[in-house]
């Protein structure tokens, strides 16, 4: 049945409206994951003696200590990057097919996720760099299945995260709390994680712990899959009690007025936009890495404006790169209707323009760096309105990527939102006021810097209209094109 399956996700692949897109996509992550494999060996060989010769530290108790740490980064990346198994499972409930069989074949194809197995390019070539300095070789093979056991326990607890919100703010609760007590020296919990890691080295039963672990979540992960694996509840989409939502003040803006209605009512009502909202929220915060100097390679002026343009377009890059995907539910019947093109744009630009001078106002305690900081803010806020906004508006045109607005999941991007196009796009969106603000810093002064990005912004906010209307002409050549792609269910 499991090879039934597997032709079945060949067959979906190759049969795809996008399969060229698709295998073009993959073959660009398969260079991606060589780079990180390449990566994590190097840090893997040269972790032990950097620990051993330039810390003068006892390489695997340093390991471990901060393992936990190594653990709760995995979980993260999981929970934004990690894509969940999906399966056509409607269909397969009418066949003769057990329902033990569906569930074990949607959980199993998780394991094979190149986040559990990505981990081992590190793990493997730091054991061989430990048995090559003396350590026990029965030992140091049984610290490695705990450690593998542990990495397989985070991916079962992203599949619970991403599917029940209960353990999702447990989750998020302890590793915030714990983050915290850590932050503030109220509770160290590497005093407690660090013997329990070195204790599967050396106590030969310890490394049995994860494994039950990892056999336990994936006990509750197959009971909960299989409770909701029926039409009636599980794949049931749910309702609610509507609100009504009138808005009325924007009634005077006409048919822009409604166009922006219901893009208030989309990021209030679904946890995919009320996820990109928090995300714009927490990008504000983006510059403290920059403004602190906390990091010393982000100290230099082309870097600056760089947290200016991140600052205070947070919603603007998180929002703006979907349209006009955020509507991909009913974009059909929206382009069956007689309804201006040029209308619906300009009720996306300006719910980004709004968004931006929000959050640049929120920036405002950026002036204790100093008022040159913030002014870096301000003039990649004004870049953002004038330029940046058209470009997310551009290679919104090329991501035909449908949105399911009832998950959280893909708030930073989607792999199939990227292509040739959008990538080009992309460019001048960093690299133009990065260029400006380096080329006036250093041929006149910071402030001629300053000058000449806000300068650009003011140009392309000037000639917004006909911005509009260039923009509105692909949006209507791509327009088939994008309503048979939202067509596609795999």
């Amino acid at each position: 049945m499991f090879k039934h399956f597997i032709t079945l996700e060949w067959k979906a692949l190759f049969r795809s409206a996008g399969v060229g897109m698709t295998i073009g996509i993959k073959i660009l992550m398969g260079f991606l994951a060589v780079y990180f494999m390449v990566i994590y060996v190097l840090l893997g060989v040269g972790a032990f003696y950097i620990i051993k010769e330039e810390l003068h530290l006892e390489p695997l108790s340093t390991v471990c200590k901060y393992l936990i740490y190594y653990l709760v980064i995995d979980l993260v990346v999981r929970y934004f990057f990690q894509k969940m198994p999906v399966l056509n499972i409607k269909p397969l409930l009418t066949l003769p097919i057990k329902k033990n069989v569906i569930v074990h074949f949607t959980l199993g194809k998780t394991v094979l996720s190149f986040f559990n197995w990505l981990h081992a390019f590190f793990f493997v070539p730091f054991s061989i760099a430990l048995l090559v300095n003396g350590y026990d070789p029965l030992k140091v093979i049984l610290w490695n299945i705990g450690i593998a056991a542990l990495i397989y326990a985070n991916n079962f607890i992203n599949v619970l995260i991403n599917n029940k919100n209960s353990v999702f703010y447990s989750v998020l609760g302890i590793v915030g709390g714990l983050g915290l007590a850590q932050y503030y020296k109220v509770f160290d919990i590497t005093v407690f994680t660090q013997p329990f890691f070195q204790g599967m080295y050396e106590m030969s039963y310890v490394f049995l712990l994860p494994i039950l672990a990892v056999v336990g979540l994936y006990y509750f992960a197959f009971v909960y899959f299989k409770s909701n694996l029926n039409l009636d509840e599980g794949l049931a989409k749910k309702s609610e009690i509507a609100k009504t939502e009138n808005y009325t003040w924007l009634n005077q803006f006409g048919t822009l007025g409604t166009f922006l209605k219901n893009d208030i009512r989309l990021l209030k009502r679904n946890k995919r936009s009320r996820t990109t909202v928090i995300m714009s929220v927490i990008f504000i915060f983006y510059g403290l890495l920059f403004f602190t100097q906390a990091i010393e390679s982000y100290q230099n002026p082309a870097m600056q404006v760089f947290a200016g343009i991140f600052v205070s377009g947070g919603f603007l890059f998180t929002f703006g790169q979907f349209i006009p995907s955020w509507d991909s539910a009913y974009y059909q019947l929206m382009m069956s209707q007689n309804i201006p093109y040029k209308e619906y744009i300009k009720s996306k630009w300006w719910l980004m323009v709004i968004a931006t001078v929000i959050s640049t106002i929120l920036a405002s305690f950026y002036l204790f760096f100093g008022v040159h900081t913030y002014l870096l803010i301000v003039v990649g806020a004004i870049f953002n309105i004038g330029v940046n906004s058209h470009l997310v508006m551009l290679g919104g045109a090329y991501v035909k990527t449908p949105i399911d607005l009832t998950t959280g999941k893909g708030a930073f991007g989607d792999t199939q939102a990227f292509n040739i196009k959008t990538m080009l796009i992309a460019i001048p969106k960093l690299g133009i006021p990065m260029l400006l603000y380096a080329l006036g810093y250093y041929v006149f002064s910071p402030n001629i810097g300053l000058v000449f990005v806000a300068g650009a912004g003011i140009l392309g906010f000037a000639f917004r209209n006909y911005m509009f209307s260039k923009i509105e002409k692909i949006y209507k050549t791509e327009k088939y094109a994008t309503i048979a792609a939202y067509k596609q269910k795999n």
